[in-house]
């Protein structure tokens, strides 16, 4: 193949996430409510019954499915779903950036507003409970920064002699870093927390 051959068939190419297929994907919800004339932030605490994740506080949300016209129709649909609410009880849909994680997942979150906490039912096979935050608490809070740091452990039979240094190759050290938000004796960490805080700060501009 010759390069103008080459180049022409790229420049027909829309970019996108490398191995797009092999990320578990899914979509969740940031659900605004309002209480007593303020505006609060709905999260779930996932069933002791999952076999993933179990009491961990949460977003509405889970994994798009193939029939799932878009990821927003995703996050609504599973919204719905966990709350036991129609979807169309949920307004004003909007995205906001996406994650990709490095542990092969990419989230796409959603921020909506549910106009009546009352009619919530939370399936109890998907969500042991549901609790509200103040959104003027989470704006007035720093959350706990820690790191995990990743060793680098190749698998026995690694072919160290087809790179440079071999065995003494100097791997460089990952980390991440987890965020913790503490309210009352409720804990949000992990992805929870960094959507929630990047929501935070897109408000704050």
């Amino acid at each position: 193949m010759d390069s103008r051959s080459i180049l022409t068939k790229l420049a027909s190419m829309e970019p996108g996430i490398m191995g797009l297929d092999s990320f578990k994907r899914s979509a969740v919800l940031i659900p605004l409510v309002e209480i007593d004339g303020e505006t609060h932030i709905l999260f779930e605490v996932r069933s002791m019954q999952l076999r993933r994740q179990p009491g961990d506080i949460c977003f509405p949300g889970g994994r798009i499915e193939a029939d799932d016209p878009t990821t927003q129709a995703c996050a609504v649909r599973e919204t719905a779903e966990e709350l036991g609410i129609s979807e169309g009880s949920i307004q004003d849909v909007i995205p906001i950036d996406y994650v990709v994680s490095d542990m092969g997942r990419i989230i796409y979150p959603f921020v909506g507003k549910i106009p009546d906490l009352d009619q919530i039912t939370p399936s109890t096979m998907e969500v042991e409970e549901i609790f509200t935050v103040p959104l003027s608490y989470l704006q007035q809070t720093t959350p706990e920064v820690y790191r995990v740091n990743f060793k680098v452990s190749p698998e026995e039979n690694f072919p160290f002699h087809l790179i440079v240094g071999g065995e003494n190759y100097n791997w460089q050290m990952r980390h991440i870093e987890e965020l913790f938000y503490l309210y009352e004796d409720r804990v949000i960490w992990g992805l929870t927390a960094k959507i929630l805080q990047h929501f935070l700060h897109l408000i704050e501009r």
